[in-house]
């Protein structure tokens, strides 16, 4: 199976971001560097609007990951509540 990958800018904001994915995906692995965090999960990667608001503390809208965004990889599928990186056959 084939990793995807979502790498961020490095805020305050990724880390409760980052947090959220963690947390929906035990199985996606979290590199931190200066200036951005990479994560890697085996095949798929969910981003739940529901888990990052909670983390933030405020309500999230999908699209404002885009500002943190440095770059992914895998077919992206996304809705209003989730935000999913996978590879389609």
């Amino acid at each position: 199976m084939q990793n995807v990958y979502i790498a961020l800018q490095n805020t305050d904001e990724t880390r409760a971001i980052v947090a959220a994915i963690a947390a929906v995906n035990p199985e996606a692995t979290v590199h931190e560097y200066p200036a951005m965090v990479k994560i890697d999960a085996p095949g798929k990667l969910v981003i739940s609007r529901t888990h990052v608001s909670d983390e933030l503390g405020r309500d999230w809208n999908i699209q404002e990951l885009q500002l943190n965004l440095v770059s992914l990889s895998g077919n992206i599928d996304e809705t209003d509540d989730a935000f999913t990186l996978q590879w389609h056959a």
